[in-house]
């Protein structure tokens, strides 16, 4: 089935035609608007709306707007480390070290994305659907409920990031600085989204033709993560409700199966960005706003080894020896073995520690098999373990040696891009929203179930290969001598339960946070988690005691990093870009603390 792949070369720049007036005169090669009145002329404004969706369809550098939140949800976070070392990408040691400036160019580039030209795509598509009277009514509802809902992604991606002081920009209206200050009013943001969302639910399809493009269900669900933003769980229940009753989708046997490029749209996925490479020229249809997230050492090598999973993250993947739970209060109180400071040819031995088997799905540790690349070799594969740590870049968005030139770019100098899909919402998220849902409503055997359905189901494939020899020089690239690594026995001593029962409300809620953490670890989803819970009433995190806990504890290991790093209230949202408020003066308002 052909994917919704978005060619970077579509040219959007739209002109009115030419009046009498020489100077009135349309440059050269410039698009008369009049030219995509009818069905494949919106159709291709619409194809050039979705291809901001990525946040880096036309800049090869974008890495502060990829929609994946690698810096603003995972490195902000306690989930990962920016990697590399401290001198490449400084906007984002400013990121995670909670000193942004308003000039900071990652959150600049998030802002011209998603409000620049993501929101200013949906409505040029909008409004020639309106100028368009020939268009079928059928054909005019669905691309209009199709630009709706890139609308509601785009600024429910910039809401995330920059809170409620962003400006509501709709087809038919240019915003004034008074009415800036009427829709910043609470809730005024929310319920734009929602409006946009709700037209499109109630217009999409139940499945589309072209993976990439949205249905009714992938509507819901977004509305759903909107709503849990606020923790307004009456309002999402009855949207993940219609979603799981509706049948579409199931679980994938195994969790890696949602990171297997082979696996893209898959029966779990919802929503899911849509990836290409060698088809033009730098693979610009892959994901260009992670390319700099991939292995950087010997033998591996590629571009640039940045996104690499924290101490701290590792810790939570250890679980109890007996039970095979997490170790909630405990899990953090000492780190889980690793290989920090110690040279590839030096003897390190692995922990025996039972552990969460999706712990090495999620991140490469020395000593365990990374896919089919070879043995993790430790510090000769990490960029620079002082700055970045001794875990590998992640390998969720990564691809199989086997893949690498058929399935990876074979052009431009971010190797690593590859044609894995960005699985953006898909079932798993359903059924855990649901589940902390009904943890809030104190329905503990429905919360129970839906957990336990997510660990039954990790526990049905580990990485296999236990690895023999503890001194890794490159000789033994990629996998050793002739029993060096018994592929008939797992990696590690992986173990995974299941909850027997929940004593009450905020116990299940503890077990639904833990399980979204493991489930979506580096998805670039802890760090707006841990901002909603610091709202809840039932299971609250504390982010700013989490996060500056986080920060102490991380000298254990970068021992320099994290000093001085204080969070607080302010930094819970990026700075609006000193850039657009300098250009708009009088009508954007600065987030407070900055």
């Amino acid at each position: 089935m052909k994917k919704l792949i978005i060619s970077v070369g579509i040219i959007m720049a739209l002109f009115y035609s030419c009046s009498e007036s020489f100077l009135d005169q349309a440059p050269q090669g410039k698009t008369s608007e009049n030219v995509f009145y009818n069905e494949k002329g919106i159709n291709a404004l619409l194809t050039g709306a979705y291809g901001m969706v990525k946040g880096s369809a036309l800049w090869t550098v974008s890495w502060g707007a990829s929609i994946q939140n690698w810096t603003y949800g995972s490195a902000a976070s306690d989930d990962a480390y920016k990697g590399s070392e401290l001198g490449d990408q400084k906007p984002v040691n400013e990121i995670e070290r909670w000193e942004v400036p308003t000039t900071n160019n990652y959150p600049a580039e998030k802002w011209r994305l998603n409000i620049g030209m993501g929101v200013n795509r949906a409505n040029i598509v909008l409004n020639v659907i309106a100028k368009t009277p020939t268009l079928p009514e059928a054909t005019a509802t669905r691309f209009k409920a199709e630009a709706r809902f890139l609308r509601g992604l785009f600024y429910f991606e910039s809401r995330l990031v920059f809170g409620d002081k962003i400006p509501l920009i709709s087809e038919d209206k240019v915003l004034t600085a008074k009415d800036i200050k009427n829709v910043n009013a609470p809730g005024a943001v929310l319920d734009f989204i929602i409006a946009d969302l709700k037209y499109a639910w109630e217009n999409l399809p139940e499945t589309q033709a072209e993976p990439g493009r949205p249905t009714k269900y992938a509507a819901m669900a977004l509305a759903a993560r909107a709503y849990l933003q606020d923790l307004k769980y009456a309002e999402a229940k009855p949207l993940l409700d219609n979603i799981i009753n509706s049948n579409k989708y199931t679980l994938m046997p195994n969790f890696f199966d949602n990171y297997r490029i082979v696996k893209d749209n898959n029966a779990e996925s919802i929503f899911e960005i849509q990836s290409a490479v060698n088809d033009i020229n730098e693979s610009l249809n892959g994901e260009m706003g992670i390319g700099l997230n991939w292995p950087h050492g010997s033998d591996i090598g590629m571009c640039c080894g940045f996104h690499q999973p924290s101490q701290n993250l590792a810790n939570a993947f250890k679980v109890d020896a007996v039970t095979g739970l997490p170790l909630f209060d405990t899990f953090n109180n000492t780190d889980l073995k690793n290989d920090q400071g110690i040279a590839s040819d030096a003897d390190f031995v692995p922990t025996t520690d039972p552990l969460d088997p999706r712990i090495d799905w999620t991140m490469g540790r020395r000593g365990i098999p990374y896919l089919d690349w070879g043995i993790m070799r430790g510090r000769d594969w990490i960029r620079y373990q002082p700055d970045g740590g001794p875990y590998l870049p992640v390998e969720k968005t990564f691809f199989y040696k086997s893949q690498r030139n058929s399935l990876s770019t074979t052009t431009g100098w971010q190797t690593g891009i590859n044609a894995n899909n960005y699985r953006y919402i898909r079932y798993t998220h359903v059924l855990l929203w649901r589940a902390e849902v009904a943890a809030f409503e104190g329905d503990l055997a429905t919360a129970r179930t839906y957990v336990n359905q997510i660990r039954d189901r990790a526990d049905n494939e580990v990485v296999m290969g236990k690895v023999n020899i503890t001194k890794l020089p490159p000789s033994v690239y990629p996998w050793g001598a002739a029993g060096d690594v018994d592929f008939t026995q797992p990696a590690a001593n992986y173990k995974i339960g299941l909850y027997p029962a929940f004593a009450d409300k905020n116990e299940a809620m503890r077990a639904v946070q833990w399980e979204i953490r493991l489930e979506f670890a580096t998805e670039g989803m802890r760090f707006f988690d841990l901002r909603r819970w610091d709202k809840a009433t039932v299971g609250r995190i504390d982010m700013a005691a989490t996060l500056n806990a986080f920060a102490r504890a991380d000298e254990r290991v970068r021992t320099s990093f994290m000093k001085g790093a204080t969070f607080e209230e302010k930094d819970k949202y990026q700075p609006i870009p000193q850039g657009q408020i300098d250009i708009q003066p009088g009508v954007l308002e600065q987030n407070d603390g900055y």
